[in-house]
This record gives structure tokens, sequence and C-alpha cells, in this order.
């Protein structure tokens, strides 16, 4: 059995559709990964706030931070928790609005042809062995359906959007996520 459904949605993630969404362009290819890194407020961990932006329900008045949120229409396809938890906001054939203006190889608008990858983390936080595994899995199922999509397509925000964008910041180790991704997620509890 498929961890897809037909509509893009991944069986093993937590549903929390967003409203933040639309269609991609006729005949896109989809074929990056861009990984984030989001918490709110900042090192805020585990209040759900993240999920909430994303479904157009955050309390934008329970704390000072979320003002500068108030006007933002924000979504990313996935969000993995610092338990490794995964939560799904857009079907991953429709366009979720998480990179912004970007460009990759010369290719603008990345929200075309990508998937977003938010997971739970600040700019100065070393993210955690459950969240490189979830996501590395994550990666492997989703060049499973889109085969285009190899590892060599998995890039940070910061990698299109640079000096706009931080994430996922010094935190991330992408020689760590390769040890997970080759070893099949065993090496999540040996992180350097």
């Amino acid at each position: 059995m498929t961890v897809w459904d037909g509509a893009g949605w991944h069986r093993q993630a937590k549903c929390a559709p967003s409203p933040h969404h639309d269609e991609r362009p006729a005949n896109t290819a989809v074929d990056l990964l861009v990984v984030h890194a989001i918490s709110l407020p900042p090192e805020g961990f585990g209040s759900g706030d993240v999920q909430r932006f994303f479904m157009g329900t955050l309390d934008f008045n329970s704390h000072p931070y979320f003002d500068a949120l108030r006007n933002l229409h924000v979504s990313a396809h996935f969000f993995i928790e610092r338990d490794g938890t995964l939560w799904q906001h857009v079907g991953v054939f429709q366009r979720a609005w998480h990179a912004g203006v970007s460009e990759w190889q010369c290719h603008p608008a990345c929200n075309d042809y990508s998937v977003g990858v938010e997971l739970e983390g600040s700019e100065g936080t070393a993210f955690m062995p459950l969240q490189y595994q979830r996501l590395a899995t994550l990666a492997k199922d989703l060049q499973g359906l889109f085969p285009a999509m190899g590892p060599e397509r998995m890039v940070g925000h910061s990698d299109i959007a640079p000096g706009r964008k931080w994430d996922p910041g010094p935190g991330f180790s992408w020689s760590y996520l390769a040890e997970v991704s080759k070893d099949g997620g065993d090496a999540a509890s040996s992180q350097a």
C-alpha cells in the first residue's frame, strides 16, 4: 500500500489543512524539496502555534511577536516537530506558499515546482535526531512520487532566497542528513 493517497496526502502525517495554497501551473514537474525552519514564537517549541499559523487560525493577540505575522498567508506542505511528528498542511500536488520570492538554478518562483518542509527549530538551535530521521524518510517517499526530486534536489530556504532567508540555518547538518538517509534512519541515535 502506498504512503500517498490520490490527492497527495501522506497517510502517516497528521492532517491539518491550510487555506493558504493554490494550484500549481499546468504541466509543472515537481522536482525540488525545500527545507525550512520555524518556531512560534521564536524558540517556542511544541506550542501548536506553527500549525495554527499555517491553518490560518493563529490568535495574533496571544503573543507580541505574532503581530508582525498578522497579514501573512503562509503554508508549507509539511511540518516536522522536534519529536519527529509529521504534519501535513497542503497536498503535494498543490502549491503551498512557503518559498516567497525565490530562484533555484535560474528557475524562479520555487513554490511552483517544490515541496516545502518546515522543521521545528530556530536559527541557533540544533535539530533533533528524530527530525532528521523523519525528513530522510519523507524525502524518500517524495522521491517515489516525484522521481526527478533526487537527493541533489534538496535545498535550504537560504539557498533559494539568499540574503533574505536564513533557514534552516547553522543548526542544520546536511552531512548528518545524508548519513541518516544512507543508513535508512539508523544513524538518528548518533547525531554529532
